[in-house]
């Protein structure tokens, strides 16, 4: 019998998949910040060489993604004002990790379930629940990415105000918080590029697994 609410629990733990995969990519895959020191100048831009930006870079990304692991932005001074914004990074960083994990859980789980025949897929339009999930994904990130394309800046400022309500800790002082010499606004943006890419590519092979999917059943 086909089960539209696991079905559809199906799809949500893709979508979910999908955006905290693509989020974790500039995260944890820190030579895309590695190819950025040269591109975007930031030894000249931070008046630092390079192992003392890699140095900082990774401590901070030590204590943001590694369990345990001390604040810390290497030889560049830091503010309380500056950590604490660190500090609320952190709690979402384990938050997009923990809903992947926990994602990945149910996705595998529901797909097992699906496998031995104890509950059956719903087909909404005759299409399967990945394409679905890649459509509507797709078609939600497609205006956030529009938007944030017309005016990066003001997205950015968008983005911390509803993230870290009510805080202005990331209005980061270039002297009390000299870390974020290495981290300029530029590299952001290429981050934002990045997910957003990664995102686009991922909905777009659910899309493709489900029109394939259709035409074999049809054949």
């Amino acid at each position: 019998m086909k089960n539209k609410l696991l079905s559809g629990l199906l799809g949500f733990f893709i979508a979910i998949l999908i955006i905290t995969f693509s989020i974790g990519l500039p995260i944890y895959f820190r030579p895309f910040y590695y190819m950025q020191i040269d591109y975007l100048e930031i030894e000249e831009y931070s008046g630092a060489d390079r192992d003392t930006i890699l140095e900082a870079y990774n401590e901070l990304l030590d204590y943001l993604t590694v369990p345990g692991n001390e604040f810390g932005t290497g030889d560049f001074p830091y503010s309380e004002n500056g950590k604490s914004h660190f500090v609320d990074c952190k709690v979402l960083f384990d938050l997009n990790a923990w809903a992947f994990i926990i994602s990945l859980a149910g996705f595998v789980t529901l797909i097992i379930l699906n496998k031995k025949g104890i509950f059956e897929l719903w087909r909404p339009f005759g299409m399967n629940i990945a394409f679905c999930s890649g459509a509507y994904t797709l078609g939600g990130f497609a205006v956030i990415g529009g938007l944030v394309a017309i005016d990066f800046d003001k997205a950015f400022t968008v983005f911390h105000k509803l993230f870290f309500p009510g805080k202005d800790n990331w209005l980061f002082s270039w002297y009390d918080d000299a870390v974020i010499r290495i981290l300029p606004e530029a590299f952001f943006m290429n981050c934002a590029i990045l997910i957003f890419t990664s995102i686009v590519a991922l909905c777009l092979g659910c899309i493709a697994y489900g029109i394939i999917g259709k035409l074999k059943k049809k054949a």
